[in-house]
């Protein structure tokens, strides 16, 4: 009992411990619970998404879980809905032959969506985008907002839970975004 509750907080294992080698290979029920949950969310978040539009939310989600604020200044969840419903705006602003930029209410936001249009125009490759992949833009950031407010409205999760969820699944998807026009699959593989 006390090296399952205590293991490498209280009581200092040997890197050989058969107990933790078992611990590792075999998580706790709660955590595959929890990885279920996030695919399964990440995945709703995802449905009808075509293969370009999967890659740009991959790229998007990476970005969102290496994303480093200032500090004291960590985006919250209302913080990713409000920023990426200002960046669908100015795409889908943009298509009707108009060029303004939205703009968030929060600074906080306001600093996220600065920082997220290079990672977004960057995941357009050479080509530099289009008018199909501003459609293709407004359509995944709307889905990520909708994601967002989705998890937000549940009432026993954390403010950023969303940013969380994102961190747990997309932060060991590879760092570099290649050109979505030739890629061969999206990097987020979903069940």
């Amino acid at each position: 009992m006390c090296c399952g509750t205590r293991r490498l907080t209280e009581i200092r294992c040997p890197p050989d411990c058969a107990y933790l080698a078992a611990a590792r290979e075999h998580p706790a029920a709660a955590v595959v619970r929890r990885q279920q949950r996030d695919i399964g969310r990440l995945a709703a978040s995802m449905r009808d998404l075509n293969r370009r539009q999967s890659a740009l939310f991959a790229a998007i989600a990476t970005f969102l879980a290496r994303y480093e604020a200032p500090e004291l200044q960590a985006p919250i969840d209302a913080d990713v809905e409000e920023a990426a419903t200002a960046l669908a705006a100015t795409f889908e602003t943009s298509l009707r032959g108009v060029i303004y930029e939205h703009q968030p209410a929060s600074p906080v936001a306001r600093r996220l969506a600065a920082a997220m249009m290079p990672a977004i125009r960057g995941a357009a490759g050479p080509h530099g985008g289009g008018t199909a992949f501003e459609r293709d833009a407004g359509v995944v950031l709307r889905r990520l907002a909708e994601a967002s407010s989705a998890t937000r409205a549940s009432a026993s999760e954390p403010p950023d839970a969303f940013i969380g969820l994102i961190r747990r699944i997309a932060g060991g998807l590879p760092d570099e975004t290649e050109d979505l026009e030739d890629s061969p699959a999206p990097r987020l593989i979903v069940p």
